[in-house]
C-alpha cells in the first residue's frame, strides 16, 4: 500500500485533474465510436487549442504575482492586424514580421506593466483599459477587414514537421521526437534516484519506478504513434512544437531561477519578500511585459491557423486563459500556481470542448457546461485549502518535478503573521 501511495505521490487526490483528463478522453472515445483518440482529431485539438495554451503559460505568472490580465485577446488580435498588414503593405518577409509581432508585444507589455508597476493602478483596471484599447485599434488599423498573411506564415499556426529520411510509413521527425522525449523521462526518473540515493533520502522501490515509467512512456508512444500515422503530408504540428518549448523554457524559469522564485515570493507575500530584498515592481512589470509578448505570439499563431487576421479575433481569449489557469491549480490570491498545471487545465477544457462538438452538443449548453466544470474545480480546491490540505494540483506538479533544489527566499519561508496563509502555500505549490 505504501508503495501505491508513493506511485500516485503520496495522495491519490492530488492526481485529480490528470484523473480528470483521462476519463474525459476515455468517456468520449467511447460515446463517440471511437472518434476522440484519432489522428486528425489529435491535430486538430492540438492546432485549434495551442494558442490559448501558450496564453496559458503567461497568464498563470501574472496570477501567480497576484495580477489578472484582460487585455490578451484583444493585444493578440491587434498584433495578429498589424503583423499581416506589416507583411502585405511593407513587403517584408515573413519572419521578420513574427519579429515586429513579438516587438509590439513587448511595446504594448511594457505600457501596461508601468502603469501597474509603478504608477500602482491595479492590474485589473489597466488590462480592462487595455482590452478595449487595443480591440479599438485592432478595427482602426485593419478597418475591421480580414487581412490575409502569405503560406509561408500559415506554417508557425497551421503547419506539420515535415517528411525526412527513408520512406516508413510514419513521419520520421515525429518518430524521433517520442523516442526522445521517452528518454528524456527516463533519464530525468534515473538521475532522481540516484541524487536521492547520494544525499541518503529515502527512494521509491524500484518496481514503482518501473511501473511509472512504463506508464508514461506508453502514453507518449501512442501518442507519437498517432501523430506519426496521419493522412499524408501531417504529422506532429509546429504549434504543439512552440507550445512544447515553452512549456520547458518557462517551467525552468519558474522554478529554476531567482526570477521564477521572485514571482512566487511577490504572489505570496510581497510586503515580506521587499523586506528580503526582492524588487517587487520589477517583478511586476516584468510578468505584465511577458504576457503580452506571449500574447502576441499566440495572435500570430492563430493568424497563421486561420490564414488570415480578422476584427473578431480574441475574442473570449482572456476568458478561457484564466479558466485553464485556475482549473489547473492557481489561487486568486496569488502565490500559487504552476506552469505544468495550467497546461493540465487548459487541456482538460480542450477535450471537453472537442468531445461536446463530436457528440453534436450546441454552443450554449457547451458554455453552460464548461462554466460548471471550472465552477467545480476551483471550489474542490478551495474545499481542500480550507481542511488544510494542499492543492491537488499543486501537489502533482509538485511530485512530477520533485528535485533536490535549494531554499526559496527567506521572505517566503518565514512569511509575516498576518500572512502566514498565503506565503506558505505560495512555496508549497512553488515546486513544479
Amino acid at each position: 500500500m505504501n508503495s501505491l501511495k508513493k506511485l500516485f505521490g503520496g495522495n491519490t487526490r492530488q492526481f485529480g485533474m490528470i484523473f480528470a483528463l483521462i476519463a474525459l478522453v476515455v468517456f468520449f472515445q467511447w460515446q463517440t465510436g471511437g472518434k476522440t483518440l484519432t489522428s486528425a482529431n489529435m491535430m486538430n485539438l492540438f492546432n485549434g487549442n495551442s494558442y490559448i495554451l501558450i496564453l496559458a503559460i503567461g497568464m498563470v505568472l501574472v496570477i501567480i504575482a497576484g495580477h489578472i490580465d484582460l487585455s490578451v485577446g484583444s493585444i493578440a488580435a491587434f498584433a495578429g492586424i498589424v503583423v499581416a498588414i506589416t507583411i502585405r503593405d511593407w513587403g517584408i518577409p515573413w519572419y521578420l514580421g513574427i519579429v515586429v509581432g513579438l516587438l509590439l508585444g513587448a511595446l504594448i507589455g511594457a505600457w501596461q506593466g508601468f502603469w501597474v508597476a509603478y504608477v500602482g493602478i491595479p492590474a485589473f483596471i489597466v488590462t480592462l483599459a487595455g482590452m478595449l484599447l487595443f480591440r479599438g485599434a485592432n478595427q482602426f488599423v485593419g478597418k475591421s477587414n480580414t487581412v490575409p498573411v502569405p503560406r509561408e506564415f500559415q506554417y508557425i499556426g497551421s503547419g506539420y514537421l515535415p517528411e525526412v529520411g527513408p520512406a516508413t510509413g510514419y513521419n520520421n521527425l515525429t518518430l524521433l521526437l517520442g523516442f526522445f522525449l521517452v528518454g528524456v523521462v527516463i533519464y530525468n526518473e534515473l538521475k532522481l534516484r540516484r541524487r536521492l540515493q547520494r544525499v541518503g533520502a529515502e527512494t521509491t522501490e524500484a518496481w514503482v519506478s518501473v511501473l511509472k515509467l512504463v506508464l508514461v512512456s506508453a502514453a507518449i508512444l501512442y501518442a507519437t504513434y498517432l501523430f506519426a500515422t496521419g493522412r499524408p503530408g501531417t504529422s506532429f504540428p509546429v504549434p504543439g512544437l512552440i507550445l512544447g518549448v515553452l512549456v520547458i523554457i518557462y517551467g525552468f524559469i519558474s522554478n529554476k531561477t531567482i526570477t521564477g522564485r521572485h514571482v512566487y515570493a511577490v504572489g505570496g507575500n510581497r510586503h515580506a519578500a521587499e523586506l528580503s530584498g526582492v524588487k517587487s515592481k520589477r517583478v511586476n512589470f516584468l510578468v505584465m511585459m511577458n504576457m503580452s509578448i506571449l500574447a502576441a505570439l499566440a495572435g500570430m499563431i492563430f493568424v497563421g491557423r486561420s490564414t488570415a487576421s480578422g476584427p473578431f479575433d480574441g475574442v473570449g481569449w482572456e476568458l478561457d486563459a484564466i479558466a485553464a489557469v485556475f482549473i489547473g491549480g492557481a489561487a486568486v490570491t496569488g502565490g500559487v500556481g504552476t506552469v505544468v498545471g495550467s497546461i493540465i487545465g487548459g487541456l482538460v477544457m480542450a477535450v471537453l470542448n472537442n468531445g461536446l462538438q463530436l457528440l453534436g452538443i450546441g454552443a450554449d449548453m457547451t458554455q453552460i457546461i464548461k462554466g460548471l466544470v471550472l465552477l467545480i474545480a476551483v471550489a474542490f480546491d478551495v474545499y481542500n485549502k480550507s481542511q488544510g490540505k494542499p492543492s491537488i494540483t499543486g501537489l502533482l506538479t509538485r511530485n512530477f518535478g520533485n528535485r533536490p533544489r535549494s531554499g526559496p527566499p527567506a521572505a517566503a519561508q518565514q512569511p509575516a503573521p498576518a500572512e502566514q496563509g498565503v506565503g506558505t502555500k505560495g512555496i508549497i505549490s512553488h515546486d513544479v
